[in-house]
């Protein structure tokens, strides 16, 4: 039901028991618990001895602004260059995305971790949160490059997550620091922001996490909260039967329901499978109001466990990855030069 956030780079005793806290399904790693690679894997290492082999592990690596994990690991360019190429090589971006998507996944497996929060599919119009982590403004080609990109997070044995339902790219409030509130009736929204969802969903991602945006033509509640949008929508209308994840509990724009505890059991109320609480001051208070509440169903979860993995040694004596980062990472100099 939760997944939870630590203070650093090593456990802690009072860590130890919200590994083991009935409830605590996850952990979810940021910069803070990050030095080197061989301390990250001694970090997952210590954090499954701890919780059990069955506790997920997840980090936001998408590249661009949002890569938690870098020294020692590919510095991935934000999924916009990719659009970018779109319009001057489909084809080559459809690639591209794939091997983006090979090369994050590939290299986080070999960590030991389960997944990242991937891929952003929301629409690339001017959301202060959302900026380069978005492909494209064009719900068709957002669409088309995301599936490339759970094509290829799942060759590198990885679980895809969709974000942030059902659509944060076409409000211009970041919810991190404020309440958004997109007005928009949900004609337009299904025209526009869902289209990549929809095609997510096909390629057969295996969960979607929930926006803290309000949508008062659809429900008054933030779509976390509303069982409209995940029961009827997101699951009865487009057909998905994965994990609905939320966002932070932390996120100011969360604070509609209240306090932790109450952001907690609205999200679980709404129909989420796994509720984040990423800053270690919410997470005693997530795991009290989490006490006598039934689980989610199992299988959803462990979808989201990765596949066997390679080692780091197998990944440097590959050289497909050679030319998939030389590929890759070439789109990090055509960002320095569109931006200068």
């Amino acid at each position: 039901m939760l997944m939870i956030g630590l203070a650093g780079t090593t456990l802690v005793p009072s860590e130890h028991a919200w590994l083991t806290a009935p409830g605590v399904s996850g952990v979810i790693l940021f910069a803070r618990n990050f030095a080197s690679r061989e301390q990250l894997m001694a970090l997952v290492d210590a954090i499954r001895d701890v919780g059990g082999e069955d506790m997920l592990i997840a980090v936001d690596q998408e590249g661009g602004p949002v890569q938690r994990f870098r020294e020692g690991f590919t510095r991935l360019p934000p999924l916009s260059t990719i659009g970018a190429e779109y319009g001057r090589d489909p084809e080559n971006a459809i690639r591209l995305a794939e091997e983006h998507a090979w090369v994050m996944s590939s290299e986080l497996r070999a960590s030991g971790v389960d997944f990242s929060f991937a891929p952003v599919v929301d629409l690339a119009r001017g959301n202060a949160a959302i900026g380069p982590r978005a492909f494209h403004a064009d719900p068709a080609i957002a669409a088309e490059l995301a599936q490339a990109y759970v094509r290829g997070m799942h060759l590198g044995g990885m679980a895809a997550v969709l974000k942030h339902f059902p659509g944060h790219g076409s409000v211009a409030v970041d919810t991190h620091k404020a309440t958004a509130i997109d007005p928009r009736p949900l004609d337009e929204i299904r025209r526009d922001d869902l289209v990549p969802f929809v095609e997510g969903v096909a390629a057969h991602a295996e969960a979607v996490m929930i926006a803290h945006v309000i949508y008062p033509e659809v429900d008054a509640q933030p779509a976390g909260f509303s069982r409209r949008w995940i029961g009827e929508i997101l699951r009865s209308e487009l057909g998905f039967g994965g994990a609905v994840i939320s966002d932070d509990i932390s996120m100011a724009a969360a604070g509609a329901a209240g306090g932790a505890a109450e952001r907690v059991h609205a999200h679980l109320d709404a129909g989420c499978d796994l509720v984040l609480a990423c800053f270690p001051n919410v997470v005693d208070e997530a795991i009290a109001a989490v006490q006598g509440r039934a689980a989610a169903a199992p299988e959803r979860l462990a979808a989201l466990r990765g596949a066997v993995a390679s080692t780091w040694e197998g990944l440097l004596d590959n050289p497909q990855r050679d030319r998939f980062i030389a590929r890759v990472t070439a789109l990090n100099a055509v960002e320095g030069s569109s931006a200068a």
